[in-house]
C-alpha cells in the first residue's frame, strides 16, 4: 500500500509569507499529507519530478467572467482550461442578471441553483461565484446567499447606476431587465445589509462588497470631449475619455459610503496612479474599514502607447507607462494585495466595429505566472514568495478561501503549480488555450512558465497538454470556515 498517493519531489517550494525551502511534498487523497526535506519515493504511487523547478501553492484567480460573451458552460469549459494551463487551480467568476449570463432578472434563490447546476459539469478548476445585486429582492437575499449559497462576495456596477436613472434610453434600461434604480440610494441599502450580514458572519471571515469605481455621469462628458475631436483613435484616446481622476473620484464616492454603513469594500482593477493613491488614502482615511486593493494582468503587462486599438480595450481602461510603473511599485510595496485577470472571452464578433463600439474585455488567465515572473521577478526583483502572496495567499484570505485553498500546509488542498520561472515563451493562441480568437498580447515574450498544475492532488495540465476533464472542478461555499467544519 502506498504511503502517499502521489509525491512532488526535488522542487523548491514556493511559500507564501516565508520564501523558498527545499522540500517534497506528500499528498494523500486530496490533501497535503506531508511537507519534507525528503520524502522516500518508495511504495507511493506517482512521482512527479520538479528538479529545477519551483513548486508554487496554486493560483486563485479571484476576477473573472464566466459566460458573459459565451454560452456559459462552453465558456467554463475552455476558459477554465485555459486558466489550467496557467497554474490557476480556482477561479472566483462575477455573476450578474439582467442580459448576457443568462440573460434573465428574478430571485437568486432560482437562478443560483440553475447557475450551480450548469456550472456542476463544466469547470477544470475549483471556483466560486461572487454575486452582483440589481434589485430591493437581490438585497433581502445577501443573508441567504452566505449562509446557504456560499457567496461571501457582492458586487455593485458604478456605471450601470446610468442605464438607470431618469433620461435613461429604455434601450439601456432593457439591458438590466429591471424597472428600479440602481442609484447611490441603492448602494446605500446595498451596503447596510452588507455590512449587517458581516457582523453576522464575520468570525468566519468578511462578507465584502466588490465595486467597480468609475463614475459614469463624469465619462459621459469626458468621453463626448474626445469624441469631439476625430482622429486616429488609439488606446491613449479611450483612457482620456474615461480620466483616472473620474477613478479616483469614483473610489472616494465608494468609501465615503463605505464609511457611514461600516461596509468592507474591494476595490477593483486599480489602474492608474491616481486610483492607487485614491485607495491609500481613503485606507488611511477610514482605518476601520476592510479595503482590499486589487490590480490586474493587464494594467501591470500593457501600456496605452502600444498599437493595440480595440483589441485591448477594456474598462478601466489601459493607461500610460507611467501608471504601470506605479502600479507595480504598490505591488512590491504591499500596497496592491491581489492580482487578478479579470478574464472575459468575446468573441471577435464583439470586437468589432471601433473603439466606441466593440466590446471591453479579453482573456489573459493563463499568464498569470509569465506576467508576474517575468515582469515581476525578473524585471524588477518582486520576490517569488510575494508573488505566491498576491495571486494564491491574499486572495484565498481576503475572499474566504483560506486555508483549504492558497496554503502550503497539511490538510489544505493539494493544489500546485510547478513552474520553470527561466522558460521563455512567444504568447501564441495555442499556447493561451483560449477559445479567444486573439490576445493583445500575441507575439510578445515573457519567462516564467507553468509545466504543470495539480489539482487537490490530480494533474490536469502537464506539458502543454490537458490531462483532467471539465467537470473536475468543485464548486467551493464560502467563507470555507462556515460551510466546511475542517476548517473552522
Amino acid at each position: 500500500m502506498s504511503n502517499y498517493d502521489v509525491v512532488i519531489k526535488g522542487g523548491s517550494l514556493v511559500v507564501p509569507f516565508f520564501g523558498i525551502q527545499k522540500s517534497d511534498i506528500g499528498i494523500r487523497g486530496e490533501k497535503i499529507a506531508a511537507i519534507d526535506r525528503d520524502i522516500p519515493a518508495a511504495n507511493c504511487g506517482t512521482v512527479i519530478d520538479a528538479s529545477n523547478r519551483y513548486v508554487f501553492p496554486g493560483a486563485i484567480d479571484s476576477h473573472f467572467h464566466v459566460g458573459i460573451y459565451r454560452p456559459l458552460k462552453d465558456d467554463a469549459q475552455s476558459e477554465s482550461t485555459s486558466a489550467a494551463s496557467g497554474g490557476v487551480t480556482t477561479i472566483l467568476s462575477y455573476f450578474r442578471t439582467g442580459k448576457d449570463y443568462l440573460n434573465k432578472i428574478g430571485p437568486y434563490k432560482e437562478i443560483l441553483p440553475e447557475l450551480l447546476e450548469l456550472s456542476s459539469s463544466s469547470f477544470l478548476t475549483d471556483y466560486g461565484y461572487h454575486i452582483a445585486c440589481f434589485t430591493e429582492e437581490h438585497i433581502r437575499e445577501v443573508e441567504w446567499l452566505v449562509k446557504e449559497g456560499g457567496v461571501s462576495t457582492l458586487k455593485y456596477y458604478m456605471f450601470y447606476k446610468l442605464l438607470t436613472l431618469a433620461g435613461a434610453t429604455p434601450e439601456a434600461q432593457n439591458y438590466l431587465m429591471i424597472d428600479n434604480t440602481v442609484d447611490f440610494s441603492f448602494l446605500y441599502k446595498f451596503m447596510k445589509e452588507v455590512s449587517r450580514v458581516n457582523q453576522l458572519y464575520n468570525q468566519y471571515g468578511n462578507i465584502s462588497l466588490s465595486v467597480h469605481c468609475e463614475n459614469p455621469e463624469v465619462i459621459r462628458g469626458t468621453q463626448a470631449e474626445v469624441q469631439a475631436n476625430p482622429g486616429d483613435v488609439l488606446l491613449k484616446d479611450y483612457s482620456d475619455a474615461r480620466p483616472p481622476w473620474q477613478e479616483e473620484l469614483a473610489i472616494n464616492e465608494t468609501a465615503i459610503m463605505a464609511k457611514h454603513t461600516n461596509c468592507p469594500v474591494n476595490l477593483l482593477h486599480l489602474s492608474s496612479r491616481l486610483a492607487v493613491e485614491a485607495g491609500k488614502d481613503v485606507s488611511h482615511r477610514y482605518p476601520d474599514i476592510d479595503f482590499l486593493l486589487e490590480a490586474t494582468l493587464h494594467h501591470l503587462g500593457l501600456s496605452n502607447d502600444m498599437d493595440l486599438a480595440q483589441s485591448a480595450k477594456v474598462n478601466p481602461p489601459i493607461r500610460s507607462r507611467q501608471d504601470v510603473d506605479y502600479l507595480w511599485q504598490s505591488v512590491i510595496d504591499g500596497t496592491i494585495k491581489t492580482v487578478a485577470s479579470d478574464h472575459a472571452c468575446p468573441t471577435s464578433e464583439k470586437k468589432q466595429g471601433d473603439l466606441w463600439t466593440s466590446m471591453p474585455g479579453f482573456g489573459g488567465t493563463s499568464l498569470m505566472f509569465p506576467i508576474l515572473i517575468s515582469e515581476g521577478y525578473h524585471k524588477r526583483g518582486l520576490p517569488l514568495h510575494r508573488i505566491a502572496e498576491i495571486c494564491s495567499a491574499n486572495p484565498a484570505i481576503y475572499h474566504n478561501l483560506h486555508p483549504k485553498k492558497g496554503a502550503v500546509m497539511v490538510g489544505s488542498d493539494a493544489d500546485f503549480a510547478i513552474v520553470d520561472i527561466d522558460a521563455e515563451k512567444e504568447v501564441t493562441l495555442e499556447n493561451l488555450h483560449t477559445a479567444q480568437e486573439f490576445s493583445p498580447e500575441l507575439g510578445m515574450k515573457f519567462k516564467g512558465w507553468p509545466e504543470c498544475t495539480l489539482l487537490r492532488g490530480k494533474v490536469i495540465f502537464e506539458k502543454g497538454e490537458l490531462t483532467g476533464h471539465p467537470g473536475q472542478g468543485e464548486y467551493i461555499k464560502r467563507p470555507v470556515k462556515l460551510h466546511y467544519p475542517e476548517f473552522s
